[in-house]
């Protein structure tokens, strides 16, 4: 592998640097030199990330196998000193179709606790809505079952929960029900890509080869158009062999009024098996919500010793 990929960036170093642009969808997409020689059926490249369920079924693994997290969360001021923390270490156990989990060890500081030992923040909140599980949950698998979320019945926190998953696990998708951003993030939406460049490369990542999908905003955007930009950045690693996401970065942000919000994310992948999962997640972000203070926070997530 290590090879093919010398060889490949020998290639394209070796010659004058000669990128190419293909039209897909009435959408221009730019192909790295070292992609043009590696001959990718680009359509069938793009239709694959439009339609990609693997990151989502990463997640969705956690839901079946046993792993440890270790669990850093950090709350700052405007000065972006730290105000509360949270550090933990947990186990995730399966059995009999259910999920449990223990607290090993567990650290917090400042105002992270309420009187009645609920955590203060919202960003907190949702990351252990995300990746812990203080009660046992039963009935889930790790099947993929919708491409749209329905929010109906949903309210508050719940809500919130499933409008990120969707931003998270599926981007590019539009997003129902959350006011003035729903239809900006459908990226591959014909009004929406005439703001974006698409580009496709070939990189070496973690130690495998893969393609690079990266969307950024077209340059000398008018103000009416950057006002429509919410994705300054997202980058795409795709394994070349399995085609299963390795790892994603993406830098999110927009102002509405009533709310703004400045996030950037990564995600690492790895293999259990045959199973897909997130190894690292990392969060670095703030917003801002209108009678509400402006939470600033980073988190990072690190899972291993999975098992089923």
């Amino acid at each position: 592998m290590r090879l093919l990929l010398a060889v490949l960036l020998f290639l394209s170093l070796g010659c004058a640097a000669q990128d190419s642009s293909v039209y897909i969808d009435k959408q221009a997409v730019t192909l790295k030199e070292v992609v043009v020689r590696s001959n990718l059926n680009v359509p069938a490249f793009i239709k694959r990330v439009k339609n990609d369920t693997t990151f989502h079924k990463a997640f969705l693994n956690l839901k079946i196998l046993g792993y440890t997290s270790i669990n850093d969360i950090r709350m700052l001021d405007k000065e972006k000193r730290s105000r509360a923390t949270l550090n933990s270490k947990t186990r995730q156990e399966t059995g009999h179709g259910c999920r449990w989990m223990h607290t090993l060890e567990e650290h917090h500081t400042g105002d992270m606790y309420s009187i009645g030992n609920q955590l203060n923040y919202y960003t907190a909140k949702m990351y252990t809505g995300i990746f812990l599980a203080p009660d046992t949950v039963c009935g889930e698998n790790n099947i993929v079952a919708y491409n749209n979320v329905n929010m109906g019945g949903r309210t508050g926190i719940s809500r919130h929960k499933e409008q990120l998953k969707m931003l998270f696990f599926n981007p590019g998708k539009k997003i129902p029900g959350l006011p003035f951003i729903g239809n900006k993030i459908a990226l591959f939406d014909e009004k929406v890509s005439d703001r974006y460049d698409f580009m496709i490369d070939m990189q070496e990542y973690k130690g495998e080869l893969c393609y690079v999908f990266k969307i950024t905003p077209v340059d000398n955007l008018s103000k009416s158009d950057k006002d429509q930009i919410i994705i300054n950045e997202m980058t795409t690693w795709f394994n070349t062999k399995t085609w299963e996401i390795t790892g994603r970065n993406y830098d999110l942000s927009y102002n509405a009024g009533v709310y703004d919000f400045d996030v950037h994310i990564e995600v690492e992948m790895t293999k259990f098996k045959n199973y897909l999962v997130p190894k690292v997640m990392r969060y670095n972000g703030n917003w801002d919500v209108v009678f509400k203070k402006r939470e600033r926070g980073i988190f990072t997530a690190t899972l291993f010793d999975f098992n089923n």
